[in-house]
């Protein structure tokens, strides 16, 4: 086992039950990673319960919700080649974090594995899986398995070398697709992200959680990220194409209004993926259009 080459980082919000049992979960793992949890200002008493029942975990408390950006203020604190991304309703199967390093550890380019997701109590595979599984990307022979275009940040661990190179997540997409931005800053730098059958994390979709600001976060981000990164035809494209499919209602308007209101600062940032990089982005946008498991919907 890798033991102390993987740190887990978990960011947490108004989910104590939830995270006490991933927590619970983590602590019975063979590799015995450190775990790191980003507390975003919950008020249900997460944070002395965490100190309380495992006082083996590195408690970070920043006063403030800062959704996705909590990981990057956890992996500050890391010492560790490799990171774990975990929300508190998911936790990483025994031996996978072990299998992750390996792979890392054995591909100097390579930045991130995603696993396959396994939706409890049911045990079954999530939907995504497939799309994961069945990626349509093609990369060096090298890989060791298939290329993906983003990940799934419950599901992945990375090289936190890289995670830093590329600046981590955005403090403006906060949460809500926000992993889309950080994929693709890192193909720019010529990383590459694959998928790995052969680990596996789960998730129990918590209930406390808001469908429709949700969607509206999705929606958002999905609008920033076209307009700061892709080519202005293939993103005035996109941006079309949402306004014809997301459903027709007063979130909707929410989303596009909340991107229009960052239009000054995604101009201000903008910058333009490579020819190579647009490509795959292409091609992931056919894939994405025929997709089951990706609907704005709540």
């Amino acid at each position: 086992m890798t033991g102390a080459r993987t740190t887990v980082v978990v960011i947490t919000h108004n989910r104590r039950d939830e995270l006490l049992h991933t927590l619970d979960r983590l602590a019975e793992l063979p590799e015995r990673p450190p775990v790191i949890v980003t507390d975003n200002a919950s008020t249900d008493g997460t944070a002395t319960a965490v100190t309380r029942l495992h006082p083996e975990v590195t408690l970070l408390t920043p006063g403030r919700n800062l959704g996705a950006v909590g990981r990057n203020l956890a992996v500050r604190r890391v010492t560790t080649p490799y990171v774990a991304f975990c929300d508190d309703d998911s936790w990483w199967e025994p031996g996978s974090l072990a299998g992750a390093a390996g792979l890392l550890d054995r591909h100097a380019r390579l930045a991130a594995v995603t696993a396959r997701i396994v939706v409890e109590p049911a045990g079954t595979e999530d939907p995504i899986v497939a799309e994961l599984r069945d990626s349509p990307l093609t990369g060096p022979g090298w890989l060791p398995g298939p290329a993906l275009g983003s990940f799934l940040a419950a599901a992945t661990v990375m090289r936190v070398a890289a995670f830093r190179e590329a600046g981590g997540f955005s403090p403006r997409l906060w949460l809500g697709g926000e992993e889309e931005l950080l994929a693709t800053d890192l193909a720019t730098r010529g990383w590459w992200l694959v998928y790995a059958a052969e680990l596996t994390a789960h998730h129990a979709p918590s209930l406390a959680r808001d469908p429709t600001l949700r969607r509206i976060h999705g929606v958002r981000n999905t609008l920033w990220f076209c307009w700061l990164r892709r080519p202005l035809g293939p993103a005035l494209g996109r941006t079309l194409h949402l306004a014809r499919t997301v459903p027709r209602d007063w979130a909707s308007v929410r989303a596009f209004g909340a991107a229009l209101a960052g239009l000054p600062w995604v101009l201000r940032e903008r910058r333009v993926v490579p020819a190579e990089v647009e490509a795959r982005l292409v091609v992931l946008g056919r894939e994405q259009r025929r997709s089951t498991a990706r609907r704005y919907v709540g």
